[in-house]
């Protein structure tokens, strides 16, 4: 992984989505390359290991720029951390929520695309879910209002070359936790 400097600067034809737009230089953040779904992967592990009860990850990006592949990375090691072998991880796209139990931790997954906003999330179970385990959420922006002020942001999009990817993470306490800064300029 390579981690660059904030301020965010997408690549030639990359767009910010809402969490650039919003957040400026006033929330720390880093961007990392991602050459590839292996890294995304690597990423979300990651982000899981240092995971506990009462987090939300937040993911924003454009379809196919890896929230799905990201999700299903973090909820498996989060089940190897806990004896569970890899276990199928399907999209909530139409169930919209799905519940993992590796005790003692609960995921909640939840997928917001078919949704129209935040009285939508509401009625799925948000304020349950953030009180009870840990919250994954992708196309998070139809929640972020919903959202504890501490929650991690990863959003995600296209990179240079074929498979490329690129992540801009900010919120929390969460750069420390993932002993990342925002001067690195690798890491």
């Amino acid at each position: 992984m390579t981690v660059v400097a904030h301020p965010f600067k997408p690549s030639a034809g990359a767009r910010p989505g809402p969490a650039a737009k919003g957040a400026g230089a006033a929330t720390p953040a880093v961007v990392i390359a991602l050459a590839d779904e292996a890294a995304t992967t690597a990423l979300a592990a990651r982000v899981a290991a240092v995971s506990r009860a009462g987090d939300a990850i937040a993911l924003i990006g454009d379809l196919g720029t890896g929230k799905t592949a990201f999700a299903r990375a973090f909820i498996r090691k989060l089940g190897h951390a806990h004896g569970i072998g890899d276990e199928d991880v399907p999209s909530p796209t139409f169930t919209l929520v799905q519940v993992y139990e590796y005790f003692p931790i609960r995921i909640w997954h939840f997928d917001l695309y078919r949704t129209r906003g935040p009285e939508d999330v509401l009625e799925l179970g948000l304020e349950e879910a953030l009180a009870d385990g840990i919250v994954l959420i992708e196309w998070a922006e139809h929640a972020l209002p919903l959202l504890p002020p501490g929650h991690l942001l990863v959003e995600l999009g296209y990179g240079e070359g074929e498979g490329a990817r690129w992540a801009r993470l900010s919120g929390g306490d969460w750069l420390a936790r993932l002993d990342l800064r925002p001067d690195d300029e690798a890491h």
